[in-house]
């Protein structure tokens, strides 16, 4: 693809796991992937990729799931926001997506490839740590549509659910 995506078989082999792991790890996050056709290496098969950004998450996750003790401060640290991203407005103004990124712009084009209206509500500066409590918190009473797909009756409610959980959250600076 690009220089700045990577492929899941490299991200396995780089982790020296196999690509069905690495995709559940995906699911997990809530990561996205994009499908390329590769001339010569992949037969004609559509290869699944990542971009950079949640190749760290992957390494992130990995290295909390081997030993806690491992994990640096800076990794445990990592900073970027939390994002509020309607998916279409127009249609379906429901329905959104909660997640972390530590680059928004990069994350809301890859959404764009899957959901081309998709527009951020908000975001708020959080730490990758957060990420599940503040999506727990946020998507109460509504419908799990996918990993961190929902529906709800009201978005405004969902963006006060966000609003008040990091109003609790200790004040970090926005990257």
């Amino acid at each position: 693809m690009n220089n700045e995506t990577i492929s899941v078989i490299d991200v396995a082999k780089n982790f020296g796991k196999r690509s069905q792991s690495i995709f559940k790890i995906i699911g997990k996050l809530g990561i996205e992937t994009v499908k390329e056709k590769s001339n010569g290496l992949s037969r004609g098969q559509a290869i699944a990729y990542i971009i950079n950004d949640d190749y760290a998450r992957v390494k992130e996750y990995l290295a909390g799931t081997i030993n806690n003790s491992e994990v640096s401060v800076t990794q445990l640290d990592i900073g970027g926001v939390f994002y509020l991203i309607q998916l279409e407005p127009e249609h379906d103004p429901g329905r959104y997506k909660l997640g972390f990124a530590t680059n928004i712009e990069e994350r809301l084009r890859t959404h764009k490839t899957a959901a081309p209206f998709s527009k951020v509500l908000k975001t708020w500066p959080c730490k990758l740590l957060w990420e599940k409590t503040a999506i727990e918190s946020a998507s109460q009473n509504c419908v799990r549509l996918h990993t961190e797909v929902f529906r709800s009756e009201s978005i405004d409610e969902v963006q006060s659910r966000c609003e008040q959980f990091f109003k609790l959250m200790p004040k970090i600076k926005p990257k």
